[in-house]
């Protein structure tokens, strides 16, 4: 069972979108968020093409391809938590910044971890 809403991976520009998210990487996400067991506050899940270019992503990035989420961070402690708990289900793309964490499960893009 999956404890997000679907809701919470919409993009702006396209209510309803979130239900296109890749099931596994769902699954890996919450199985993080019970082994952190702090909340993960989701600020950005699927991006239409269109959402994805007015915030600046990269051209095939994986939240288009519904395989990538932003997670709010507000402290050290909280990123270790984080990056600790999607490190041990089994994520391997991560990108730290100040005040979020990128994480993906995108199959064609190499395993990374990378600052913001």
């Amino acid at each position: 069972m999956i404890y997000f809403d679907y809701s919470e991976f919409d993009s702006p520009d396209k209510p309803g979108s979130g239900r296109t998210m890749n099931a596994e990487f769902l699954q890996m996400l919450d199985a993080a968020r019970h082994i952190a067991d702090v909340p993960f506050v989701i600020t950005s899940g699927v991006r239409t093409i269109k959402w994805n270019a007015k915030v600046g992503g990269v051209k095939g990035s994986s939240h288009i391809k519904g395989r990538a989420a932003d997670i709010a961070c507000s402290s050290s402690a909280q990123r270790l938590i984080i990056v600790s708990a999607l490190l041990d289900v089994g994520f391997r793309r991560i990108g730290i910044s100040k005040t979020f964490i990128h994480v993906d499960n995108d199959p064609d893009k190499i395993d990374a971890i990378w600052l913001y």
